[in-house]
């Protein structure tokens, strides 16, 4: 089993990087957020990694942490969840949102990522959510990040990632006084800034 992968960065697609590793160039399947954060052609880089033989191929996939890559073997123990759907996940929600919304049984937000239904949001709920709430990686949501999840849904029904809505709503105000349409607003205000 390769379970860490320590070398330099030779190239970066849109879904895997090659890092060579003593003049051998392995290409790691890493989620597109954590592509962005490796660097530079050159650089040094460490990821913890998942060996993966199957029938038509072998995989290696890579993350920049130990929950990151917790959280995606947990997701892979899923039925009819697969490798890639679960990098888009670890992709469009940080780890600590995503195994929040599980925990806390908030399939609505699950199925605002890309390819998961109302049925497989329902079902990594109930496989994982006991599982995931003992581990470290899970601060659960505070019932004010609760109500917030229509600020999420309307900021990705106007086209902002998850992973930007979900920036958005964390830096809103604690204001129990502020209507939906005030948050909408000051999310927006912040996206506005980036």
């Amino acid at each position: 089993m390769i379970s860490s992968i320590k070398g330099s960065l030779e190239a970066v697609s849109t879904d895997y990087a090659i890092i060579n590793v003593s003049g051998i160039g392995l290409q790691i399947f890493i989620p597109p957020a954590t592509l962005s954060k490796l660097g530079e052609a050159g650089a040094e880089v460490k990821l913890f990694t998942h060996f993966q033989m199957r029938e038509d191929g072998i995989s290696l996939y890579g993350f920049t942490s130990q929950s990151e890559l917790a959280l995606f073997k947990n997701l892979l123990g899923i039925s009819g969840l697969g490798p890639r759907l679960a990098l888009i996940m670890l992709s469009e929600m940080d780890i600590e949102s995503l195994a929040a919304a599980i925990v806390s049984g908030n399939s609505e937000l699950l199925t605002t990522i890309r390819g998961i239904g109302k049925k497989t949001a329902s079902r990594i709920v109930l496989e994982l959510k006991d599982k995931l709430a003992s581990d470290d990686m899970v601060t659960p949501l505070s019932s004010s990040d609760l109500e917030n999840n229509d600020v999420v849904a309307a900021l990705i029904s106007l086209g902002y990632s998850t992973a930007e809505a979900s920036r958005a709503v964390a830096s809103l105000p604690r204001d129990a006084s502020l209507k939906l349409e005030d948050k909408i607003k000051l999310a927006l205000g912040g996206l506005g800034k980036e």
